[in-house]
């Protein structure tokens, strides 16, 4: 497991993965805004989901940050017609309101996974809170909802999980931002996926047959035991074996 993760861990992941998106930034707001749309829409075909992750950043002039803060009517009018699967106009708009009134009160994302007593001591209570916030607006759409996952709701929470490791793990070896400190890698929860999945059962490190929380849970605390300091480096190991189907 150390040497696939190892392995694949480089910057030659970075091109047909959807971290390619915030990877085209340098400014921290930037890649966090870039980064939350990428990892949002990373459901079917990483092509895909590029290319359209590439195609809003467009109708945002390529400035995320400066397009959320700044933005006007005729600006959002732009937005109107743009989709992605089940992801809507309305959707996009409604996060680009929260996005708004968001960034105006604080400089990043990271404040918005606080757990419930306030701290970033619970990452599990941290993504329920992160749902809750977002959607603590009269503006909320109950339609939008879906698009944000929770632990409370059962969900595995695959893409903020995702977003959490491009934001949190180290940035050492060229995938992985490191940007957030008061999160620690330890406290990730791998982003199961269906190539994760696959192969994690047949390596049988993890026994349920549902891809819940429960499930996270349970292949996250196994990882932690190889490497409680980073256990979701291992994401890079399983996704990737299961993605190129290696024989065991």
């Amino acid at each position: 497991m150390d040497q696939k993760a190892q392995h694949y861990e480089n910057e030659s992941f970075i091109v047909a993965d959807p971290i390619s998106i915030p990877h085209r930034f340098s400014a921290q707001a930037d890649i966090e805004i870039a980064g939350l749309f990428a990892a949002v829409f990373a459901w079917g075909l990483r092509k895909t989901i590029i290319s359209k992750s590439l195609e809003l950043l467009q109708l945002m002039d390529n400035s995320p940050h400066d397009f959320i803060l700044n933005h006007t009517d005729q600006d959002l009018q732009r937005l109107e017609h743009f989709k992605h699967r089940t992801f809507q106009p309305a959707d996009t708009l409604y996060f680009v309101h929260f996005l708004h009134e968001y960034y105006q009160k604080h400089s990043t994302l990271e404040e918005a996974f606080r757990d419930k007593e306030g701290g970033f001591n619970d990452l599990e209570s941290g993504l329920i809170e992160f749902r809750n916030r977002f959607f603590d607006s009269e503006y909320a759409l109950q339609r939008t909802k879906k698009h944000i996952p929770s632990p409370a709701r059962k969900s595995a929470t695959k893409r903020l999980n995702m977003y959490l490791r491009w934001m949190v793990r180290s940035s050492d070896r060229g995938v992985d931002f490191g940007l957030w400190k008061n999160i620690k890698p330890a406290q990730l929860y791998i982003p199961l996926d269906v190539h994760v999945t696959r192969v994690a059962r047949h390596l049988c490190i993890l026994s349920r047959d549902k891809n819940d929380w429960t499930s996270v849970v349970e292949l996250t605390n196994y990882l932690r035991t190889l490497d409680p300091a980073d256990p979701v480096k291992y994401d890079f190991a399983l996704f990737n074996m299961g993605l190129e189907g290696e024989r065991f």
